[in-house]
């Protein structure tokens, strides 16, 4: 076993412990990646502060990039020294769902706390929360979640893409389906809000229009390829919006966790629109719609889970895309910290003005 420093969760709503953990070597089908970066996603902030429940003590992080620095037997198509984004898409490859095309909709569970990879120094099981535990300095993954990135990407911009960049690109691409030309309301300008901006603007959208409770966060929403702005807090936002588009939204994409948002999301949509639901509440709460209205005006609404993206296609484009200047990483990294500075990015994520910290190895 390796000994790592980890950022560890020991209870809900409480800091981080920076602690030595022991990290099994990868087994069949399993990768040892050395990270170098680690993006601080709200999803992680949830489920330390206990919004969605959850075995403790765990190692949270997703949003990872690093070098493979071991494989197990009957890894194919990696080796050491490969450079990696490392997602939390641990996909089985012969569940309905893998072999319908949607390894995020994954249907064969695994174990990731007793027989999972990480252990305290006296033998006591830690949960690799997310199939990941990238608030480490190494992580043991399976091959299926990893991809390989050339040298011409730096691994705090590729963590980016490991969850922020696919979930918000790919929902505009994949969920929503959006052809040039159509008009596109995206609620929430943080990080993930940023992205579905830029898939919106890749995919040829018509208008983009951001909805966000700042000015600030709106201007930052124009520098990524949102044609108007709308502030959240205006009596009827929706209003606004449709008058900057001439129209109702083809597509409307809520990137945030806040039932207002929510609820007001459908009232953005033209006829035959689609909300996408990104954005993730805490467990237990609820929104209320009148169906009549969705029925009658032949509207939906889809759930999108990281972007529907099939990794091993998704990831490569969109780092190519980074590479020719048209997906902007860089941009979205509010800060940099070391492991021992995370109860600090964390606190700073919170006060909704960074787009993402990056815990950098």
């Amino acid at each position: 076993m390796a000994r790592i420093k980890a950022a560890v969760s020991r209870e809900f709503g409480e800091p981080l412990v920076i602690e030595e953990l022991e990290l099994a070597a990868p087994r069949a089908g399993e990768v040892e990646v050395t990270l170098g970066a680690c993006a601080i996603c709200h999803s992680d902030i949830s489920y330390i502060d206990g919004g969605w429940g959850g075995t403790l003590p765990a190692v949270y992080g997703h949003e990872a990039a690093g070098t493979v620095t071991s494989v197990g037997d009957g890894v194919r198509g990696f080796a050491e020294g490969d450079r990696v984004v490392v997602t939390l898409i641990r996909a089985c490859g012969a569940c309905s769902c893998c072999a319908s095309g949607a390894p995020v909709a994954c249907e064969t569970p695994a174990d990731t706390f007793e027989d999972g990879p990480l252990r305290t120094q006296d033998g006591a099981p830690v949960m690799q929360a997310m199939n990941s535990g990238a608030f480490a300095e190494k992580v043991v993954v399976d091959q299926s979640q990893i991809v390989k990135i050339s040298e011409d990407i730096s691994l705090e911009a590729a963590s980016l893409i490991a969850c922020g960049v696919i979930t918000g690109v790919g929902a505009v691409v994949n969920a929503a389906g959006l052809r040039a030309g159509q008009d596109v309301v995206v609620i929430g300008a943080g990080g993930v809000g940023l992205n579905a901006i830029q898939g919106a603007r890749i995919a040829g959208a018509r208008r983009i229009v951001a909805v966000d409770m700042t000015e600030e966060k709106l201007e930052i929403a124009k520098e990524f390829g949102a044609t108007d702005g709308v502030l959240a807090t205006d009596q009827k936002p929706w209003r606004a919006a449709i008058k900057a588009m001439g129209r109702g939204a083809d597509a409307v994409i809520v990137t945030v966790g806040a039932i207002p948002a929510y609820d007001q999301a459908p009232r953005y949509l033209a006829a035959g629109g689609k909300m996408i639901m990104v954005g993730m509440p805490h467990s237990g709460a609820t929104s209320t719609y009148e169906p009549v209205m969705l029925a009658a005006t032949g509207q939906g609404m889809v759930g999108s889970k990281m972007g529907d993206v099939v990794i091993q296609r998704d990831i490569p484009w969109m780092v190519d895309l980074y590479e020719q200047g048209r997906l902007k990483l860089d941009e979205l990294i509010s800060g940099r910290w070391s492991l021992e500075e995370i109860n600090e990015a964390i606190a700073d994520t919170k006060t909704g003005s960074a787009k993402r910290n990056v815990i950098i190895f």
